[in-house]
């Protein structure tokens, strides 16, 4: 009888444990205001409810578009991502969005869902 309800715990424990999933979820928010005044982030929301703020460039400088920003940001970005599949994570969903309150100033988010066995 013993050994029955073991094996039942077992079994039990090895079920719950092929279906506990974690998720992580990354946000970018890009800045597309001109001089360089907007605020650009990446934020990581982890499975235990912490949340890490990283700061990215915004878009714009002073003169215009800046291109070194950009691939700056994609750097971090990539960089991020690489080291999210390093500890076993899956990116599963990718969403963008953009938003403009006029032609001059905007946003661009992008969020990033990762899920782990």
């Amino acid at each position: 009888m013993k050994k029955l309800i073991l094996l039942g715990i077992v079994l039990a424990t090895s079920l719950m444990t092929a279906y506990a999933q974690q998720f992580m979820q990354i946000t970018t928010i890009e800045s597309v205001v001109p001089g360089g005044l907007g605020r650009s982030r990446m934020i990581s929301s982890t499975p235990t409810g912490s949340v890490d703020e990283i700061k990215l460039e915004n878009f714009f400088s002073l003169v215009g578009i800046n291109f070194e920003n950009i691939r700056y940001n994609d750097k971090l970005i990539t960089d991020k991502i690489a080291d999210m599949y390093k500890q076993g994570w899956k990116l599963i969903n990718v969403t963008p969005g953009v938003y403009g309150a006029d032609k001059s100033t905007g946003i661009f988010i992008t969020r990033y869902l990762f899920q782990k066995d």
